[in-house]
């Protein structure tokens, strides 16, 4: 039994090995054919603390907390235990083979066997939890549909047979003893008393079967993993440590908040110098090798376990967009073609069907035409960030799904058609609603005060502590103009000193970027960066979370630094610092009822500012605040970002109305908001709910500074209790590296740098001809 033992295992052992390597080195070189990335080496130290800290302390794989546990120990066990295979090649040759060194020392003894208990007790349990949540059960409900099962159940068996193992050859060895010890058997002396009794030869050959198998099963392992390179159920074991080593952002924060500019040759795209791009330059993704290298380590990475598609607020309304998927059809067409992306000319004709086939697949194109991607998939995306935040290995889909926008809108000139108006009203109005750039000073009217306008009432912003930067739906739209106004109105009952840019303000470019239309973005970026540099803006309040979020993460691209905070940010500290004070509310006061909160998505996971609006809320008198399920980091999307807002949802259910519904099953009477997007959203799935009468008529969708100013009203007719305007501390909302409960930025000097105007592309230049297939001929009267 011994000399069939070693024979087998040693010879399978090499062939393994060998078909392993053979395959990692395959793995890299695919992932080697994406386009190089910019930025993902600095800060060292940091990166090497964040892997460290998401790897062996599963910080993201905690989220959920039951599986996360679980898998912890099973992480545990797959290195762990590498010893024990050490040891079972030893015990093909001595059954009482014992690691040199380590010996039968009691402490790695004991560890050994409680790892794999622990090992074995949570594989099962992760494997039960497969079972009860399998796509057959739960079909699209379940976060394993679209996985390839065969594969989880495959790599939880092959850890189970390996720990099972362990333990037949710990009792094994407690057997062969002469005197055997509990003490350095506390958890599978119980194994060893079943073999006591057999003859010295059975219980050696037993020892040399078992570990035969133990090594069998763990070299079948490498095997399939050589054979299937893109199972990252099982592949992400040893693809982990790379992608979150060299993820976006090395603090360990989620690829949220800004998203990267347009690359070319690994380093963003120069506008002054896009006339000299070479016509085959890709402005976005157009083809799977369009990618950059991280995008393919991303795909090779994932693991197929639904967090992101159990969140994600498209495949929650039944439309086709799966971030799950959408990373899995890519990774299989990337692995597919490489063999046509990694040949010579002359090769490629002596290559499979099948592949030159893939190679001519469109990465993005319906079922007819065979596109890797459908556009209805690529479309439906909002961009809430909720996969990126779930995901356990730092996937980066918001990106990956934006580049292919890009490619689409600027070079394809194929997107939604709603898109069309919404580029040219940015482009010839500096709106999305197309109105004209003379009304945005119009939601000023009625109120009992003046408001300071940047070179009106005021040469600049030094004169003034505040940017109140309006926005366009704040500007324009009725049901936003409402929170602009009430903000003012707070501001200046709590005596702060603020000015606006008046129609010098344009849109920050948010919706086009995240359509794809990077050439509008720039556009109004830095249109927008001159006038805040001449404007000397450095501190910047806004009611909009998608221009708090632009203001603060992206405009630093174009050369300005500026500290921004939300709306319900920096009213959370007036009323801390006693500048402003709610009061209990007179009898039938809308004030009084019960309030629900729903999380924008761009101030939430995109910034994480959770806590200010929940305070503020929470410290209404009278008022009783009731949490959606669905909250925070898991809160689900109003259905506005990623441009969707000016796109009608013609798949499945609205995303609205699936959130106004859990909004009302709260019981609440008000549904706040911090968003403008998420007001409009939100107020037209309670109209339609109240239509069908499945709401009551007086649910209504505010503001969360709308409810502040109904509470802070009834304190008086200038509503502050605290110190009057002219005696207030200025420093009290000067300083905001304590402004609401979760800040702790330190405020930034803004110098800002000049910015030069971004040059037109020359009209024959390609980069010219699709920035103006993408806008459309657009209108400039009213500008």
């Amino acid at each position: 039994m011994q000399v069939v033992a070693i024979v087998i295992s040693l010879a399978v052992s090499v062939v393994a090995v060998a078909l392993f390597a053979r395959a990692g080195a395959a793995l890299v070189s695919v992932v080697n054919l994406g386009k190089p990335v910019f930025g993902r080496r600095d800060a060292k130290g940091q990166r090497w603390r964040t892997m460290l800290a998401e790897t062996l302390g599963h910080t993201r794989m905690l989220a959920w907390t039951a599986v996360g546990i679980a898998h912890w120990f099973v992480f545990i066990a797959f290195g762990a235990l590498f010893f024990t295979l050490v040891t079972a090649y030893g015990q093909l040759f001595d059954a009482r083979f014992a690691l040199p060194v380590i010996g039968h020392w009691f402490v790695y003894e004991w560890l050994a066997e409680a790892i794999s208990w622990l090992g074995a007790l949570s594989i099962l349990g992760l494997t039960a939890y497969r079972l009860l949540h399998r796509p057959s059960a739960d079909g699209r409900a379940s976060r394993f549909f679209g996985s390839r099962m065969w594969q989880a159940y495959y790599v939880e068996a092959t850890i189970l047979a390996i720990v099972v193992c362990v333990l037949l050859l710990r009792g094994l060895e407690y057997a062969l003893e002469d005197d055997p010890s509990r003490f350095h058997y506390p958890m599978t002396f119980f194994i060893g008393q079943a073999f006591t009794g057999g003859s010295t030869s059975a219980l050696e050959n037993t020892v040399f079967a078992v570990a035969m198998i133990k090594i069998l099963v763990s070299m079948a392992w490498f095997v399939v993993l050589a054979r299937n390179l893109t199972m990252g159920v099982a592949w992400h074991r040893f693809t982990v440590w790379p992608n979150i080593w060299f993820r976006r952002k090395a603090d360990g924060r989620p690829a949220l908040g800004d998203l990267q500019p347009i690359m070319v040759g690994g380093a963003p795209l120069d506008f002054d110098t896009v006339e000299d791009l070479d016509e085959n330059a890709a402005l976005g993704v157009g083809k799977v090798e369009d990618f950059s290298w991280k995008g393919l380590l991303d795909f090779t990475t994932c693991t197929e376990c639904g967090r992101c598609q159990s969140q994600c607020p498209a495949w929650n309304t039944d439309k086709p967009l799966s971030p799950k998927l959408l990373v899995m059809g890519l990774r299989e067409h990337a692995y597919a073609k490489a063999p046509y992306l990694k040949a010579t000319e002359d090769d490629r004709a002596t290559l499979p069907e099948a592949a030159a086939q893939e190679a001519e697949r469109p990465l993005i194109g319906d079922e007819a035409s065979y596109g890797v991607i459908d556009p209805d998939v690529l479309w439906s995306c909002t961009t809430c960030g909720a996969c990126v935040e779930q995901c356990p290995v730092d996937i980066e889909h918001v990106d990956h799904i934006v580049d292919m926008r890009r490619y689409q809108v600027l070079v394809e000139s194929s997107f939604p058609a709603e898109l069309n108006a919404l580029f040219r009203g940015l482009e010839s109005k500096g709106n999305p609603w197309n109105m004209s750039p003379t009304t945005r000073m119009d939601w000023a009217k009625g109120l009992d005060f003046e408001v300071k306008q940047v070179g009106t009432d005021v040469a600049d912003l030094s004169e003034v502590e505040w940017l109140f930067w309006v926005g366009c739906a704040g500007a324009y739209e009725d049901r936003a103009k409402k929170t602009t106004q009430a903000v003012a109105q707070l501001l200046h009952m709590a005596g702060v000193d603020f000015a606006v840019l008046g129609n010098g303000e344009t849109c920050t470019g948010d919706p086009a970027r995240r359509a794809g239309n990077e050439f509008v973005f720039s556009m109004l970026a830095t249109q927008n960066a001159e006038t805040l540099t001449e404007a000397r803006a450095t501190k910047v309040v806004a009611t909009c979370a998608h221009c708090f979020n632009t203001l603060k993460n992206e405009y630093a691209q174009v050369g300005v630094e500026l500290e921004v905070v939300h709306h319900t940010q920096l009213l959370n500290r007036l009323v801390r610092d006693g500048r402003l004070t709610p009061v209990a509310p007179v009898n039938g006061s809308s004030a009084g009822r019960t309030i629900t909160y729903h999380d924008p998505c761009y101030l939430g996971r995109h910034n994480q500012v959770y806590s200010p609006p929940r305070e503020l809320l929470q410290i209404i008198p009278g008022a009783t605040y009731a949490e959606m399920p669905r909250n925070s980091e898991r809160s689900f999307c109003c259905g506005a970002g990623g441009a969707r807002m000016w796109m009608e949802e013609k798949i499945g259910e609205r995303i609205n109305t699936n959130r106004t519904t859990e909004a009302i099953e709260t019981g609440a009477d008000a549904i706040a908001v911090g968003c403008p997007f998420c007001k409009v959203m939100l107020a037209d799935g309670l109209t339609a709910k109240q239509a069908a009468g499945e709401a009551r008529d007086d649910v209504e969708v505010l503001d969360v500074a709308q409810l502040l100013l109904a509470s802070v009203q009834r304190a008086g007719s200038n509503g502050a209790t605290g110190a009057e305007p002219d005696g207030a501390d200025p420093e009290s909302v000067t300083a905001t590296t304590d402004v609401g409960a979760g800040a702790g930025a330190t405020p930034t000097e803004a110098a800002a740098s000049d910015a030069s105007n971004n040059p037109t592309p020359e009209p024959d230049h390609p980069a010219a001809r699709a920035r103006d297939q993408a806008t459309g001929e657009a209108s400039v009267d009213d500008r």
